[in-house]
């Protein structure tokens, strides 16, 4: 397991967004040959080795469509009280929520996909006492690898962009897909999973759809000494 070090106390205050901008602006005025130092000071305070959990709830023209905005808005906020707790308790920290996706982070990629399983678990649970038309279902993505994460602001990188594809626009209801670098850092003998090829926004994206666990998952596995993931500014 990877742990990238966290800032110094006195200097997580400064890294958000608009410290990003600040530097951002330095360097659209800085020429090409002196962008080193700017780039390596954008790297040091925000680029971290994350993985990246994308949720995002299925049926929303469907639902709108029939029911309103209004018991869309409400059937999210039931997908959060779910999520949150299954990505908490696995280390993870939730970086932002846009309309119907959530979006978090986490050391390891084991525990971005634990966090997606509970999520799905606790999405069950819900709709066995749920009416039909207020059926919670999600697809999740998942992504690894270096990423330029502001605290609790966004997300940003190839593997963050990835993962909002499989997420958002391959996976199916209850699906969860992982990009190769997500997948190849998966723990061997644990979990079984099929390779995947897609294209998408003129690009080839060869993903892993997970299918099984090869052990018996506890009903409440999660646990308060979980590794978090060291975030610019973080807890």
């Amino acid at each position: 397991m990877h742990h990238t070090p966290a800032l110094p106390p006195d200097a997580a205050t400064a890294h958000d967004k608009g410290y990003l901008r600040r530097l951002l602006s330095e360097r659209n005025q800085t020429p090409t040959s002196g962008t080193g130092a700017i780039d390596a000071a954008i790297e040091q305070a925000f680029v971290r080795s994350v993985a990246i959990l994308v949720l995002d709830m299925c049926g929303f023209s469907r639902i709108t469509q029939r029911h309103g905005i209004i018991h869309f808005l409400a059937m999210i906020h039931q997908m959060e009280q779910a999520a949150r707790p299954a990505i908490e308790g696995n280390g993870g920290e939730v970086i932002k929520q846009e309309a119907d996706n959530l979006f978090a982070v986490f050391a390891t990629p084991e525990q971005a996909l634990e966090a997606a399983l509970d999520t799905l678990r606790a999405l069950g649970a819900m709709n066995t006492v749920l009416p039909p038309e207020r059926t919670l279902n999600v697809s999740a993505g998942i992504g690894f690898g270096p990423t330029l994460v502001i605290a609790r602001e966004d997300l940003f990188g190839p593997e963050m962009n990835c993962a909002c594809k499989l997420g958002e626009d391959i996976a199916t209801a209850n699906e969860i897909l992982l990009t190769e670098a997500a997948w190849a850092s998966l723990p061997n003998g644990r979990y079984v999973c099929s390779r995947t090829d897609h294209q998408i926004s003129g690009m080839d994206l060869h993903a892993h759809r997970f299918e099984r666990c090869l052990f018996e998952r506890p009903l409440h596995p999660w646990d308060s000494t979980s590794h978090r993931v060291a975030l610019p500014g973080g807890r």
